[in-house]
Parts: C-alpha cells; sequence; structure tokens
C-alpha cells in the first residue's frame, strides 16, 4: 500500500465545528495499517478531546470492539487480510450503531458508490487536511444529535397523549409544592420526589426539569417496574453486542440519550439490590459502563427519582440500600394525593375532559353541581390518573354512568357527606372500591388496576395486605 501522508495538521480547528463540551466528545476508533496515519490522526483528535483508540487491521478492530464501546470509525478501505468494505459490511449485518468513515488513496466512482451502499458516512481521499476529517466528524455528531432528540421526542409523545402539561390547582398543598419545585429546579442535586401512585410523579420532575438550566436538553423518563430485572441494566446503561441472549446488536442507553439533560427514574423502590449499588456509582462517579464493556463512558445528567413507597421503611427492611436512599434524597419533593386538593378536582376534571374531548373527537359532557359534589367526595384510591381514566370512559359512554365509572353511588345520590355519615375509614373506602371494581371484571385484576389508574404490583400488595 501507498505511504502517502496527510498534509500539515497545525491547521486550526474551523468555527462552526467545536465539540459540544468535553463530556459530549465521541470515542473515535482509527483503523489504518500506516503508522503514521494512526499518529496523525490520534494527536489531531486528541488534542481536540476526543478519545481515540488505533489499531492496525480490522481483526484487531472486531477484538476491541467485543469490549468497548465506539462512537465513531475512521477506516482505512485496503488494509492487510480483511478489507475495510468487507468489514463494514460485517459491522452494519451485526447493526454496528455508529458511523464509519472510509478513507482510502485509491477511490473512483464505483469504490464510492460501493462505499455508501455498504453505510459509509464519508469517504475521505488521501492525502487529506486535518480539517477534513474534523469536518466529517462533525457531520456525523450532528446527525447522532438528531437521532438522539428523535428517539427522546418520540418517548415523550408517546407517554404524553391526553395529559396536562402543566400542575393544575389553587389547593394550598399544590401552591406549596410549586413554591418548592421553584427552588428546587435550578440546583444540580438530585431530588426524590413521593407520592401515592397517579398523583403526578412524572408531571412534577419535567417542571423541574423544564425551569432547571437543563431545560433545552432531553427528559429522559424510565419505569424501574415496567422493565424486567435482568434488562433494567442495559436498559439504563446499554449494551455491546452478544453482551446477554438476545444482545444481537449494540444499544446505547437511556443514560446516553438523558446526556445533558434529567433522568426521570419512576418506581426507583423497584430497582433490584444489584444494580442499586451500580446506580449509586454512577451518580457518584457520573461514568457508565454498558453492559458487556469495560470502558467507561463520562456523562453529565441530572437524576430526578419518584417512588410510592416508604423507602425509609424499604431501607429498614434491607430492600433498598441505605447510601442510595441518602444520595437520591438530597432534595425531597411530596405529592399530595387527590384527596387532599379539594376543589382541585373539579378543575382536573374539567382540564382533562378538554384535553380528551379533541382528542377523541367528541363534544364535552357537562359536569354540573351534584356531579361537582360527587367528584370532590370520591375517595381517588387512583388519584389523577383515576380521574383521567373516568373523564375518558364517560366522554366514551357520552354520558356519566357512576355506576358502570367506579364512582360511589351512595355518593352520587345523596351528596359529598355520604361517605363521612357511614362511618367509615378512608382505607375501608378504599378497599370497598377496589374490591367493587375488581368485581365489575370479574376479578382480572390486571384489567382492574387498569381501571383504577394503579400498578398491577400495587393491587397484589392490597390483596395480600388484605388477606383476600
Amino acid at each position: 500500500m501507498p505511504t502517502d501522508t496527510p498534509l500539515s495538521d497545525d491547521a486550526a480547528l474551523p468555527p462552526a465545528v467545536v465539540a459540544e463540551e468535553p463530556a459530549t466528545a465521541p470515542s473515535v476508533l482509527i483503523v489504518d495499517d500506516e503508522e503514521g496515519i494512526r499518529n496523525f490522526l490520534s494527536r489531531s483528535l486528541e488534542r481536540r478531546g476526543w478519545r481515540v483508540t488505533t489499531t492496525g487491521s480490522a481483526e484487531d478492530a472486531a477484538l476491541h470492539l467485543e469490549r468497548h464501546c465506539v462512537d465513531l470509525i475512521i477506516l482505512d478501505i485496503a488494509l492487510p487480510g480483511q478489507s475495510g468494505l468487507d468489514w463494514l459490511k460485517e459491522l452494519q449485518a451485526a447493526g454496528f450503531g455508529g458511523d464509519v468513515i472510509l478513507i482510502t488513496a485509491f477511490a473512483d466512482i464505483d469504490t464510492a458508490i460501493e462505499a455508501l451502499r455498504a453505510g459509509a458516512a464519508d469517504l475521505i481521499l488521501k492525502p487529506f487536511r486535518v480539517e477534513q476529517i474534523v469536518s466529517a466528524i462533525a457531520r456525523c455528531m450532528e446527525r447522532t444529535r438528531l437521532q438522539r432528540e428523535n428517539f427522546v421526542l418520540r418517548r415523550q409523545l408517546a407517554k404524553r397523549r391526553g395529559t396536562t402539561d402543566e400542575i393544575v390547582g389553587r389547593s394550598a398543598p399544590i401552591l406549596r409544592l410549586r413554591a418548592l419545585i421553584e427552588r428546587v429546579a435550578p440546583s444540580p442535586s438530585t431530588v426524590l420526589i413521593e407520592g401515592e401512585s397517579g398523583v403526578g410523579k412524572e408531571l412534577v420532575a419535567r417542571a423541574l426539569h423544564t425551569r432547571s438550566h437543563r431545560a433545552e436538553r432531553p427528559f429522559v423518563a424510565l419505569n424501574c417496574a415496567a422493565v424486567s430485572a435482568d434488562l433494567v441494566e442495559a436498559e439504563l446503561f446499554g449494551h455491546l453486542r452478544g453482551a446477554f441472549t438476545g444482545a444481537k446488536e449494540a444499544r446505547k442507553g437511556l443514560f446516553y440519550y438523558a446526556h445533558g439533560g434529567t433522568l426521570f427514574l419512576d418506581e426507583i423502590g423497584e430497582l433490584p439490590l444489584a444494580l442499586q449499588s451500580k446506580l449509586l456509582r454512577v451518580l457518584e462517579e457520573r461514568r457508565i459502563r454498558p453492559v458487556g464493556g469495560e470502558q467507561e463512558l463520562p456523562v453529565d445528567v441530572r437524576v430526578v427519582a419518584a417512588t410510592n413507597r416508604d423507602l425509609k421503611a424499604e431501607v429498614a427492611a434491607g430492600r433498598f440500600r441505605a447510601d442510595l436512599f441518602y444520595r437520591l434524597a438530597v432534595m425531597t419533593l411530596r405529592v399530595p394525593p387527590l384527596r387532599e386538593r379539594g376543589d382541585d378536582v373539579v378543575e382536573l376534571a374539567r382540564r382533562f375532559m378538554g384535553v380528551l374531548s379533541l382528542r377523541l373527537g367528541v363534544p364535552p359532557l357537562d359536569i354540573d353541581p351534584p356531579l361537582e359534589a360527587a367528584l370532590i367526595a370520591h375517595g381517588w384510591p387512583g388519584n389523577v390518573r383515576e380521574l383521567r381514566n373516568l373523564m375518558e370512559r364517560a366522554l366514551l359512554f357520552g354520558e356519566f354512568p357512576l355506576e358502570d365509572l367506579g364512582l360511589s353511588v351512595c355518593v352520587a345520590q345523596e351528596g359529598a357527606g355520604a361517605d363521612a355519615a357511614s362511618g367509615q375509614t378512608l382505607a375501608e373506602v378504599e378497599k370497598r372500591h377496589i374490591l367493587a371494581v375488581l368485581a365489575d371484571c370479574g376479578g382480572n385484576r390486571a384489567r382492574a388496576a387498569a381501571l383504577l389508574g394503579v400498578s398491577r404490583k400495587t393491587l397484589d400488595r392490597k390483596w395480600a395486605e388484605w388477606g383476600v
């Protein structure tokens, strides 16, 4: 192979080509059998803060990828042993998620077409100037940034259908909560949000994000109870190809997609003990290690966690690490249950009615004074989520049949004091309501949990507490 060398590497970095910040600098693998080119590119890129590894063959590069994450590969076409083009095709078939920039001393139109068809992000001819490589990397970084933002936006849009974007209500507990959010949001510290299932903890987390200095960066949410214990580590930190059964291709984790922004970990109490120690290490060191990898990657993420459990009790029972609890609870916010919010329930009901009627394409229903009284008097074990589901069912039915919608019939008929007059405790009202919904569902707990707006685990826990 000819010993072409690049032109001088003393060219200044073009003004438009600047890494976003040190922690976002890509990890680059240079694959070229010419030591001079490897050294030239390594020096040039490392001076700009990028992390560089070099190898002299496709075979050595493949071994490196088995244990390390790489964002971008600069790959010579003519290599001893397997050619760069052939290895690129193997990478694409294996699901490599990074970009590949091909370099070559010999290229014609057929080679260029084959390179693009194989999945190359760019093709650069030797000899080249350093700014050509830097500009090509910058284009790849911009494309990766857009892919990251699209991933986050798709997750957000999928989760926000039929919801409101603001914390609605004027009750004293909500006014206190809003004031705390304004004070806590600018801080870089971790936050623990406590509250019953369905009270709107994710809405509070989003409010913290939008009022922070990270507002222009991603907000990424994960329900820790919705991912199996075997996969939650890979979901958070990413994994390499072949790291576990079924890992047919490498994947980035949610810490990667939340870089520069906020990662919301809902139902943090469901996190397996073995993973709690790894999360604590990430919070302390701000570095992650993908499953199956050896290389640690820097991350800049603010973690906001939420729980409907009493984590202090979980710590005492040995089910949650004390050190992680205190690391998460630097700031603690409590979201009040709907039953403590008085007239807020009516304001929320009207807001949901307006949002959902537009989405469903049906006219909104009138909420008259007797129904307002029934809404205020109801215990709302499923909180705001239960209220939203009730409004959606009412719109689908075209009326408010209280028996079908899960509201207490005696409350609707006799007024707001019926439950209080019965002498029942709140726990008894909750139990009666849940058992009624279960009966309507023929004992199907999964369906009942969906109607109540709570998780299946919550319903199972209630079931066990009652000894039913």
